[in-house]
């Protein structure tokens, strides 16, 4: 469906302290794809992530989600069909309890209190954070507010996902219950992150940026085997594609 798409064409950046985050940005990701954005510190990655939900304003060039082109009047559209997972949760939890935090997009939308009540427990319930409802969330641990955070997009039942860095700072027990918890959706996923081998897991499709720009565009399987390509991205092979030091090249 074309509601599902987000198409980015000639995308560029510039921070006003002159800092250019993006020079000249293109790509396509249709319905069902799993799309990884990898690139050392500073490629533009989070930047990016920020105009797929109208957060940042091109500079430059146009991003549109389905039928619609990101500009102030297709804000509120668009913010339900993208929903985005920012790198720090305290970011998106800011209400007393996390039940609010949950209700706080469904309440804005004007629904219904049955609708809401409906949508923040299915929504906690996916996120295995039921339990969680009545805790405010300053008693959160870290992979506690993850969830939550990404129950509150959940809530707004959006077609696209979109999480910025979603396994940083979590313990690996908790790293790996996102991981699969993130697989059972069915949405369209676009995700950056440093952690390769997350990306490895979840995603068939990686776009490399470098400097701000694209440097591949591919099946992830074939751009971690590159080592050239990663090299001069200042990124190295998915831990568990590298050579074991004991038993020597794989």
């Amino acid at each position: 469906m074309s509601h599902h798409i987000v198409e980015v064409k000639d995308l560029a950046y510039t921070y006003p302290g002159g800092t250019r985050a993006l020079r000249g940005v293109s790509f396509r990701i249709v319905h069902g794809e799993s799309v990884g954005i990898v690139g050392a510190n500073g490629a533009g990655k989070s930047t990016l992530l920020r105009h797929l939900n109208g957060t940042v304003e091109p500079a430059q060039g146009s991003v549109r989600v389905g039928d619609f082109p990101i500009t102030r009047k297709t804000l509120h559209q668009v913010r339900r069909t993208v929903g985005m997972v920012f790198q720090d949760p305290d970011d998106q939890l800011f209400m007393p309890t996390v039940y609010e935090d949950v209700a706080f997009g469904p309440l804005n939308l004007g629904l219904p209190t049955a609708e809401i009540e409906n949508r923040v427990m299915q929504s906690l319930d996916t996120v295995g954070a039921a339990h969680l409802r009545d805790r405010p969330p300053y008693r959160l641990s870290g992979g506690e507010k993850r969830a939550v955070a990404i129950a509150t997009v959940l809530s707004m039942t959006p077609d696209i996902l979109v999480l910025d860095e979603p396994t940083s700072n979590l313990d690996p027990k908790a790293r790996r219950q996102l991981i699969e918890l993130l697989r059972s959706f069915r949405h369209t996923k676009i995700i950056a992150s440093h952690d390769l081998d997350m990306i490895l897991d979840l995603c068939e499709r990686t776009i490399v940026i470098h400097e701000g720009r694209i440097t591949a565009d591919g099946p992830t399987a074939r751009i971690f085997n590159d080592q050239n390509l990663l090299a001069e991205s200042h990124l190295e092979k998915p831990l568990r594609m590298q050579a074991c030091p004991i038993c020597g090249p794989r």
